[in-house]
């Protein structure tokens, strides 16, 4: 059987809930936090509904060398971990799934390649999970932040007044931020690139383009919601169409035909998906692991998320269901969860955040 392959991360955005107790909560330390300057004031709370979880310009340099499309080790089952509202299942190699003891306050969760980032209502980021490459290493000063997304092995953050910060690997560039970026309203790191959506519906990319995951179709505009996958992107129309680039030789980039009515995407390894209006969810790509199996009966969804070779979807009665691959129980969510009000799927690991 051939391994899961790279992913990127789609941040859910949702509820900004207060922390819920957890007799699971484990002792260890997050590797980055910061803490709030006295006169911030949190964003309002935001509804249950998933960003391609969130084009026409392109600001970065193409690689010459084709990159691999990551290859994994083979890390160990993880065990389900609880703190305040944030739950964490699958691979725990890095301590991905070790949700910070105590976490509550938390808006928005992130799952990247072997870390993990939360948004407390605060505007103050927590991360933990692997730091080889500083990607949970919160650069001094962070605050007033409204929305998190991490990558393979970097992390974003977008700032209340439409900046952009970035920090951990950049050996493609992929935490090198254009300096003369328009106002941001939508952030998403994929394995080794980054999208940002300005607030007049473009998309500016930065990091590797050897699949031309950086380089958005000409013209490309109206866009509401973006999607970093590992080697590919995808852009959501404010018509309710997709709109993909980059690599595809999975079907990743093949959107289907007809598909018109969709409210949110999400990119993962080598599969995309998508939100229809309805509540229904379809999907595309690899299915290797039966990622693009979407299961019968499967409605009133409200969010979605890709991860490498799985998929996750969240019903508007606050349960989650998951499919595809699951040799390190990246979809084994505790049969007792419920009040989910975001959902985030990374290379092996989930982070579920409930109310």
């Amino acid at each position: 059987m051939r391994p899961p392959r790279g992913i990127t991360v789609v941040v859910a955005v949702a509820l900004f809930a207060a922390g819920c107790g957890g007799s699971n909560a484990t002792s260890y330390a997050p590797t980055g936090s910061t803490q709030p300057p006295a006169a911030w004031t949190a964003p309002a709370p935001a509804t249950a509904t998933a960003a391609g979880t969130a084009p026409g310009t392109r600001t970065a340099t193409a690689t010459a060398t084709p990159m691999p499309l990551f290859t994994p080790t083979a890390p160990p089952v993880g065990t389900r971990y609880l703190a305040g509202p944030v739950y964490a299942v699958g691979d725990d190699s890095s301590h991905q799934t070790d949700v910070p003891a105590g976490l509550s306050g938390i808006g928005a969760v992130s799952a990247g390649g072997y870390h993990s980032l939360a948004l407390r209502s605060d505007g103050t980021v927590v991360a933990w999970g692997a730091d080889d490459d500083g990607q949970t290493r919160i650069p001094a000063g962070l605050f007033h932040v409204i929305a998190v997304s991490a990558g393979g092995y970097h992390s974003l953050a977008l700032s209340s007044d439409g900046t952009v910060v970035a920090w951990g690997r950049d050996d493609e560039g992929q935490t090198r931020v254009p300096a003369d970026l328009p106002p941001i309203v939508a952030i998403s790191a994929g394995g080794y690139h980054s999208l940002a959506l300005t607030d007049n519906g473009q998309v500016v990319a930065w990091g590797f383009d050897g699949y031309g995951a950086t380089t958005a179709p000409a013209g490309l505009s109206g866009v509401v919601a973006i999607a970093a996958g590992n080697g590919f992107s995808l852009a959501l129309r404010s018509d309710g169409t997709v709109v993909a680039w980059g690599y595809g030789a999975d079907g990743e980039t093949r959107v289907p035909a007809g598909l018109g009515a969709v409210r949110a995407i999400a990119a993962g390894g080598t599969h995309s998906l998508a939100l229809e209006r309805d509540g229904t969810v379809v999907a595309w790509g690899d299915n290797f692991y039966g990622e693009t199996n979407v299961p019968t009966g499967l409605a009133n969804v409200v969010a979605i998320s890709a991860g490498t070779g799985f998929s996750m979807a969240l019903e508007r009665d606050g349960t989650v269901v998951a499919w595809g691959y699951h040799a390190q129980g990246e979809i084994d969510v505790p049969a007792r969860l419920s009040g989910v009000v975001a959902i985030s799927a990374g290379w092996f690991h989930s982070l579920e955040l409930a109310s």
